[in-house]
């Protein structure tokens, strides 16, 4: 009987290999430098490329889902519904430029929106919120209103799946409300096959999509992390991360 175990073991356990050479190929075909997490929500099943434990990366974009609870469970917005009034600079991307609720900031990925909240949050509650949230290296740096887009900040793809398994099983120290808010806000993609709650970033050389998706009854985390050389690029970061979906045959 110990026999069959270990069949059946070492089956899986080269099953699990053949498929993350298939997301590997992926990433070599498209001449792209790196790494993807895809966890189980039980736990159960993990998939990776590339993946070092000792390699963590600039949050951008992706620290908007805990910034946004942090906006939330500090006060600073009280509904979805609450305007946030454009300073009239005009900036490069035009989504920008114009008056933002706190859904069309997060979607947007609209920097002076959070870096408004980030002067009125402050060094001493980033903190505390980061140590709260053991997000990543929990280091702010200098300048508190850049600290997540070129500051000192660093999270790795295992710190963003951890955070948003915290976040998925409202087991964060924030008011139950605002989770509910954040992943309201979160959901990119609904049909009546899969829901995908997500979170796109970008700084520098380092491009991100984090997130969970559900399909089947089942729920995965994600977390794909690529090294950004030209904007073409850019598209990579979630066609990767679902590619590799398919590959797995999660997701059609």
């Amino acid at each position: 009987m110990k026999y069959l175990g270990l069949i059946i073991i070492l089956a899986f356990s080269a099953n699990i290999y053949a498929v993350e050479k298939e997301i590997e190929s992926l990433y070599k075909a498209n001449n792209i430098n790196g790494s993807i997490l895809i966890e189980s929500a039980d736990g159960k099943l993990k998939y990776q490329y590339n993946v070092n434990k000792k390699e963590s990366f600039i949050p951008a974009s992706t620290f908007k889902i805990p910034n946004t609870l942090i906006i939330l469970e500090e006060g600073l917005i009280k509904d979805l519904s609450e305007v946030i009034p454009w300073d009239g600079v005009e900036r490069e991307y035009a989504p920008w430029n114009k008056d933002q609720t706190l859904k069309t900031a997060f979607q947007y990925s609209c920097v002076w929106c959070y870096q408004r909240y980030a002067k009125i949050v402050g060094d001493t509650k980033y903190h505390e919120y980061l140590r709260s949230f053991d997000y990543g290296n929990q280091l702010t740096g200098s300048e508190i209103t850049r600290f997540w887009l070129d500051g000192e900040l660093r999270v790795s793809v295992k710190d963003q799946i951890g955070f948003l398994r915290k976040l998925y099983e409202d087991n964060l120290p924030i008011q139950e409300q605002h989770i509910k808010t954040l992943k309201d806000i979160m959901l990119s993609e609904s049909s009546n096959k899969i829901k995908i709650w997500s979170k796109t970033g970008w700084s520098g050389k380092d491009g991100w999509y984090v997130g969970y998706l559900v399909v089947n009854e089942q729920t995965w985390f994600f977390a794909n992390h690529i090294e950004i050389n030209q904007s073409s690029d850019l598209a990579l970061r979630k066609k990767l991360t679902m590619d590799a979906f398919k590959a797995l045959k999660i997701v059609q």
